[in-house]
């Protein structure tokens, strides 16, 4: 079975969405392939907001000097400075799209302030500014008639014909979660929105579709893959019992909230001379230090100098959730601790999401572009998404009007290459724990270059388990994740191997100097 397409979208978060919407007025035909629901997306659990220049006593300058900052000596400055610049406009476009802003009283924007910013510039709709921004993306698509949105349709591999300079894209193979069916899409632009790798730890923020799977198809398909140890663990994640960690919006510690440890210590004065309002690297760095140095299983957030009206209001989500969970924000300190949040390295694209494949672009947390250097500014993730999708849009129907009158190439049907062993399922489930608890020992806040190499051993023999599997049982949804969630595993502890010094996120106490030249890491199939 096979579809024909002018463009694909992997993802259905803000970059996916943006890019699709644009796509298709632009008069292309667009389908959206979601592995789960729609509404399954990452951007649907951001809280905290979009950074952006609005408010009075904010420019440019100031806010690119944060990002700048904030990604210590890796950012791109030119990238930078485009994005930011491009900011409010692409804000305003989801104004005029229906999303409502939490504002004053006198009709300004409540503008947030977060970790790094040295000016209140977060827009947000509360605590719940991802899942606003993906329901008004989704209004607009079902009214756009020239996109076709699929769920529950997994993206295994991409389709290339060529070689070398010649080498182009052709399509996907798709799994169809529910009948087992390969799908075979044709088409010459593909776009990986495909979201980050949190789920290769442990412990996460990310919802469980979080497995890598557009940086694991990019790089087999001979992507560059870039800067991809750059992986940003939120300091304050609610510490449960279980694997779960639920997100304690670092907005909170922007109204005030305070870290102390289990003395009572306000401890981030210590660390840096932004106290609780350091960027993220710095914090989630401090509380790991902190931990350690006591053999507390995590420090506490206290938010008690506002009150529940305050709370409620400002933070809903998190204080319903909290009040289920048993703390109540106006009278408890909140168990805290960091947690692998969002992936900053990945497919390397130019500010147009174009990749170095012709007609594969990517845009999001999957992709590279550099402006988030060795750690990401808050909030500046969004924005990122909906600069870049606007700028592929156009790029896209550039590349397309060019490839008018390519000859299209057949394609190779998929082979299912066997049944399923009930007996070996066990592997799966072994593996997919084994990799994760691997990720979090060995490659996770502070590093050494031993753990390193050990985990690179313990990942290496993972995936000759994993790849066996694949190539002699039918493919589903789990062992699909699992494939591409070890060789984003691996493709992470490259990078950091290759990385002699401790910037932003890369912590490792073998090299706890910072070079004077901030140099990519790179890695490429040969």
């Amino acid at each position: 079975m096979s579809q024909s397409f002018d463009v694909l979208v992997l993802g259905s978060g803000i970059a996916g969405l943006s890019f699709a919407l644009k796509a298709a007025k632009d008069g292309h035909a667009v389908a959206i392939l979601t592995k789960k629901t729609k509404a399954d997306s990452n951007t649907n659990w951001a809280q905290g907001g979009i950074a952006a220049v609005t408010g009075p006593e904010d420019d440019v300058e100031k806010h690119v000097q944060d990002t700048l900052v904030a990604g210590d000596g890796l950012c791109r400055e030119k990238i930078v400075r485009e994005i930011v610049r491009d900011g409010p406009a692409r804000v305003q476009e989801l104004v005029d799209m229906g999303l409502k802003f939490s504002r004053e009283a006198d009709g300004s924007y409540d503008l947030g302030r977060e970790g790094g910013h040295s000016e209140r510039r977060i827009l947000h709709v509360k605590d719940m500014t991802g899942k606003a921004i993906e329901d008004a993306l989704l209004r607009a698509i079902s009214r756009e008639p020239r996109v076709a949105l699929y769920e529950h349709l997994f993206g295994i591999d991409l389709i290339t014909v060529g070689k070398g300079k010649q080498r182009r894209l052709q399509g996907l193979y798709a799994l169809d979660v529910h009948d087992g069916r390969v799908i075979t899409f044709r088409a010459p632009v593909i776009m990986l929105s495909t979201g980050g790798a949190g789920r290769v730890y442990q412990f996460t923020t990310n919802p469980e579709i979080a497995t890598g799977d557009g940086i694991a198809m990019a790089f087999r398909a001979g992507v560059e893959i870039r800067n991809l140890e750059f992986i940003q663990f939120h300091p304050t994640t609610l510490f449960t019992a279980d694997d779960k960690r639920f997100l304690i919006s670092e907005a909170v510690r922007g109204e005030g909230a305070v870290l102390r440890n289990l003395a009572g210590e306000a401890f981030m004065t210590r660390y840096h001379h932004q106290a609780d309002l350091a960027p993220r690297d710095i914090v989630a760095r401090a509380i790991d230090a902190e931990m350690k140095q006591s053999g507390a299983p995590h420090v506490w957030l206290d938010i008690t100098h506002r009150n529940a009206t305050y709370l409620r209001k400002r933070f809903p989500k998190i204080y319903k959730t909290c009040k289920q969970l048993g703390f109540d924000l106006a009278k408890d300190y909140l168990p805290v601790v960091p947690a692998a949040h969002y992936t900053c390295g990945g497919v390397a694209t130019n500010l147009a999401g174009e990749t170095a494949l012709p007609g594969l672009y990517a845009c999001g947390e999957v992709s590279c572009t550099g402006l988030h250097g060795a750690n990401r500014l808050a909030s500046n993730s969004l924005l990122e998404a909906v600069v870049v999708a606007h700028r592929a849009s156009a790029s896209v129907t550039t590349y397309l009007k060019r490839n008018a009158k390519r000859r299209s190439l057949p394609i190779p049907e998929w082979v299912n290459l066997g049944g399923t062993d009930e007996d070996e399922r066990v592997v799966i489930s072994h593996n997919w724990d084994e990799l994760r608890r691997a990720m979090w020992d060995y490659v996770g806040i502070m590093r050494t270059t031993k753990r390193l190499e050990r985990a690179r051993t313990r990942i290496a023999l993972l995936e000759r388990e994993i790849h066996d599997y694949y190539w002699n049982f039918t493919v589903d949804p789990e062992l699909l994740e699992l494939r591409n969630m070890a060789t984003v595993a691996r493709l992470i502890v490259a990078c950091a191997l290759q990385r002699s010094e401790s910037r932003g996120l890369h912590a490792i106490t073998d090299f706890p100097q910072t070079r004077k030249r901030a140099l990519d890491s790179k890695v490429r199939l040969s």
